[in-house]
């Protein structure tokens, strides 16, 4: 939803009608996740993706036919591995695709309200009914619970409490999901389905240290979507020209910056400073964080001598087991860019779990979380 964000808030903000159709699920392989979008508007226009090949053109004819009146619905294509080439599933498996129309001036409203909390990073999730026992396409949007009510129902008060709560779970883990209820809410039955995709703020991915190699990581965090920060308590070092991609760039002692700022189960650490009168003590305040990732600097020499500094700081061994260092995975990297590289492939399998193995080596599915 985000790539497309200025087109869609544009044609709400103008009353143009328009359909969206959203992934809901995905088995097997499939190029897009659940929560990729694809929107088509009164005039034909498209803009967005869902698969990147010919189910965009299936989808175009359903979206016109609902923006029609036809009604919301799902579609599902399910590819076999002799047709995955010609609808543009390059590897088999099947996707579940929503298709939703906005046409009246409240509807449209309400779909740029919702725009405009995911354009400023405000939490928000959105749940959607896609089957069962309650009306297709009927839709709640959540905010965290100190930030006021949901918005619009799906049908009934016991199922909009339940949906509720577990979509500010959802919210809390980041995460995207479809949950079965009762008609009336009840757990553990599954008589309605409702597709709950989250907003959350970007990851942030903190880089200590304004070196080379920072300005590459920051950039290829950049590109995998982090809210980028860099910092270092140089001020010669610490300057928006040598950082331009980087969402700021701050000027302070790693480990007071670290204390003072915000870190959560998604925020991805890089300590590329290798110096021990800065490394020690960020490393102390990263170590007491919850962050998803702590990549440090270093060769295995310097590695040995930051353990040995923090034991003697107090880090126990369960805490000093965080720590990805030296950072990277092993991809033979030279050149600060290719060492980014190392450290980005180490971000994302700390991630999904992934083996950092060759996948050429390996068998079975290759996205990790999927069942074939």
């Amino acid at each position: 939803m985000r790539d497309i964000l200025p087109d869609l808030r544009a044609r709400c903000a103008d009353g143009v009608p328009l359909a969206l159709a959203t992934v809901v699920a995905v088995h097997g392989s499939a190029p897009r996740d659940p929560g990729a979008v694809m929107a088509v508007d009164a005039a034909g226009t498209v803009v967005g993706s869902v698969s990147g090949g010919c189910v965009e053109g299936d989808l175009y004819e359903v979206a016109r036919e609902v923006l029609a009146g036809a009604g919301p619905r799902v579609v599902a294509y399910g590819i076999s591995d002799d047709e995955a080439f010609g609808v543009g599933l390059t590897c088999g498996g099947t996707i579940e695709v929503l298709v939703r129309a906005y046409v009246s001036p409240a509807e449209l409203a309400d779909l740029g309200a919702l725009l405009d909390l995911i354009a400023d990073d405000r939490p928000v999730a959105e749940a959607t009914v896609l089957s069962g026992a309650a009306e297709t396409g009927a839709r709640l949007v959540v905010r965290p619970s100190d930030a006021g009510t949901a918005t619009g129902t799906l049908g009934s008060e016991g199922l909009d409490a339940a949906v509720t709560d577990d979509a500010r779970g959802l919210l809390a883990q980041g995460h995207t999901a479809i949950q079965w209820y009762g008609a009336h809410g009840q757990r553990r039955m599954q008589e309605v389905a409702v597709f709950i995709r989250t907003y959350a703020p970007p990851p942030r991915m903190l880089v200590f240290g304004a070196i080379d190699h920072a300005a590459a990581t920051a950039r290829i965090g950049s590109f995998l979507g982090y809210r980028v920060t860099v910092c270092d308590a140089r001020p010669a070092f610490a300057t928006r020209e040598r950082f331009p991609t980087a969402d700021e760039v701050v000027r302070a002692w790693p480990h007071t910056y670290l204390e003072s700022t915000e870190v959560d189960a998604r925020t991805v650490i890089c300590v590329l400073t290798h110096d021990p009168k800065f490394d020690v003590p960020l490393l102390l305040a990263a170590l007491r964080t919850p962050a998803a990732y702590i990549g440090v600097m270093g060769s295995r020499r310097t590695h040995h001598d930051r353990l040995a500094r923090l034991r003697e700081a107090g880090a126990d061994e369960a805490a000093l087991a965080r720590l990805a260092s030296p950072v990277g995975l092993d991809l033979g990297a030279r050149t600060p860019e290719e060492t980014a590289v190392s450290i980005a492939a180490e971000v994302i399998q700390h991630r999904w779990g992934g083996t950092g193995r060759p996948l050429g080596e390996l068998t079975g599915a290759i996205h990790h979380g999927e069942t074939s």
